[in-house]
């Protein structure tokens, strides 16, 4: 069984960067897995904002991200990064890291059965 957990998250202002890791235990990645980020605000729906998938690394980003967040793979350690540059209030919410062996990464999707990490807190605020 696939067990993911998100690294702490944090508060930052306006234009500032933090990194969010995502460790898997149980099951490697490499080769057969989609991973994601995903968030969620209060009052929206969870949206992803990055995808990866392992077999040949491709990647997708959602446009209100896309130039300033990374999404990275390190398949030895089976941990999945997001680095996220010049964030703004809207960046605000609870990231998931996410993972499933099903996904579309041009449409930002991953199929069931998808597995979640607990989130962690994004505050971007002056």
């Amino acid at each position: 069984q696939l067990h993911l957990v998100e690294s702490e998250g944090g508060s930052v202002q306006p234009g500032g960067s933090l990194r969010l890791s995502c460790a898997g235990s149980g099951v490697a990645f490499r080769g057969t897995y989609c991973m994601g980020w995903f968030r969620q605000t209060p009052g929206k729906d969870r949206e992803a904002v990055a995808i990866i998938y392992s077999g040949d690394d491709t990647i997708n980003y959602s446009d209100s991200v896309l130039g300033r967040f990374t999404i990275s793979l390190d398949n030895a350690k089976n941990v999945v990064d997001l680095r996220m540059n010049d964030l703004k209030s809207e960046d605000t919410g609870t990231y998931y890291c996410a993972a499933s062996q099903s996904c579309a990464p041009a449409l930002l999707v991953l199929y069931p059965t998808t597995h979640w990490g607990q989130g962690t807190q994004v505050t971007v605020s002056s």
